[in-house]
């Protein structure tokens, strides 16, 4: 009995943990987005970075050291490299932000597809 209760609650566990990381994966894209939709025109501006660098001092305030300006940045470049909210929905039942983060310095798509 005792281990069928222990396998019950490891895997509640393991799936609210999966549910979290896809929150947290879906909120770092749409951060992401707004910020390089709202703030950077969906390019690199000078004064943006300024903007950003603030957005993270209040956000990680308020919030925790994972809304700091280097992780606002990489939720930037996240929501540049899958543009495609269809196939970051469709990726996020397999993978975690941590997986997300990898390809994300590669310079070419075929690699980074793959």
């Amino acid at each position: 009995m005792l281990a069928h209760l222990r396998g019950l609650v490891q895997q509640a566990r393991e799936g609210v943990a999966r549910a979290v990381g896809s929150s947290l994966t879906t909120l770092y894209r749409h951060v992401g987005k707004r910020i390089r939709q709202d703030i950077l025109n969906e390019k690199r501006a000078d004064y943006g970075g300024q903007i950003v660098a603030a957005l993270g001092w209040q956000l990680e305030t308020e919030f925790g050291r994972g809304f700091a300006e280097k992780n606002l940045r990489r939720m930037i470049q996240f929501a540049e490299v899958f543009p495609d909210r269809s196939i970051v929905v469709w990726l996020i039942r397999q993978l975690s932000w941590t997986h997300f983060l990898a390809p994300i310095p590669l310079d070419k798509p075929l690699p980074r597809d793959f």
